[in-house]
């Protein structure tokens, strides 16, 4: 981060440590991801055509009642999902000129359940009061996706998920350490199946802050559990990694607030002229920096949908007309 920008947030993502720590203490989730993998690599799809709508539940834990959020903070960050996953976001145009040919509408879109597990009228929100001030995160910890997973998504400090393979649970909470959110890839347990995003970096206004006000926060979350990898492969700069998506550029790390649109090219591992499309959800960027999918990215979706995640295929009556 270039000097004088130390204090400045910087996006905090903790999928992959939890899909580390998952990886050396589940045999049957390793073995998952590496099927999955192979399966989405091997995978020849035909063009999918038709949404996906995919029901949701928010699931808002709160200790004070400025965390118990409204209503029209749940409504803005379904709403960025749908704007952000169907190219329907207006920043769109600020793409760089090299990258338009890539941008991409998923074909996915989501919204609040309507019937509960139980068959039940819902609103698609569970809310519950929690003893926990902030649930705690240390990024030098190994097992810290572990420890929030058993108070978060469990009945007792959180809430218990419903069923992963009807509804994408999302949990929203007051987290200590910097965190802004985590998911689990597929192939994970049925229990822990969803993701996590900071009452901070959740839709806009309310208790959303810049620069994470957007709603970005859960569209790369959400990414990560329609099977995404970070773009820049996770080397640690080596410039060998990969998300195994074949039109977005190598690029050496991940890109934070120190990058923004108007320093376009910004180039790394040698990816001139364009550099880095650190632009992508997939990066690191700021919200207001974000602002596409690539055509690659919705092949690794369709092949999600196509296999782990086949059950939003079709969701019937379970969301809103």
């Amino acid at each position: 981060m270039p000097e004088g920008d130390t204090d400045r947030p910087r996006r905090t993502c903790a999928t992959m440590p939890h899909h580390f720590f998952l990886a050396g203490t589940d045999p049957v989730y390793r073995d998952n991801r590496r099927s999955i993998e192979v399966g989405t690599r091997a995978g020849r799809l035909a063009t999918r055509t038709t949404v996906v709508r995919i029901p949701v539940v928010v699931h808002v834990l709160h200790n004070r009642s400025t965390e118990n959020l409204d209503q029209s903070q749940i409504d803005s960050q379904i709403e960025a999902l749908n704007r952000d996953y169907r190219l329907l976001n207006p920043d769109q145009s600020q793409i760089p000129a090299p990258f338009r040919v890539f941008a991409a509408d998923t074909l996915v879109e989501f919204a609040l359940a309507v019937r509960d597990p139980q068959g039940n009228p819902t609103s698609g929100v569970t809310r519950t009061q929690t003893s926990r001030t902030a649930f705690p995160f240390d990024p030098f910890d190994p097992q810290a996706t572990d420890r929030l997973d058993a108070e978060i998504k469990f009945d007792g400090f959180g809430k218990s998920a419903w069923p992963r393979d009807s509804y994408l649970n999302v949990w929203t909470c007051t987290i200590s350490g910097g965190l802004l959110g985590y998911a689990q890839f597929p192939g994970g347990p049925p229990a822990t199946d969803g993701v996590v995003i900071a009452n901070n970096a959740f839709g806009s206004g309310g208790t959303a802050r810049a620069p994470y006000d957007l709603g970005r926060t859960a569209v790369h979350e959400v990414g990560h559990w329609l099977n995404l990898l970070h773009i820049w492969g996770d080397d640690d700069g080596g410039c060998d990694g990969s998300d195994n998506v074949d039109d977005t550029p190598n690029q050496a790390g991940s890109n934070g607030s120190e990058v923004q649109l108007s320093d376009f090219p910004h180039v790394t591992c040698n990816n001139g002229p364009d550099g880095d499309m650190f632009m992508n959800y997939m990066d690191y960027v700021d919200d207001v920096a974000m602002v596409m999918f690539t055509h690659g990215q919705v092949q690794r979706t369709d092949a999600c949908l196509a296999g782990p995640r086949a059950g939003f295929v079709p969701v019937a009556d379970r969301v809103a007309g």
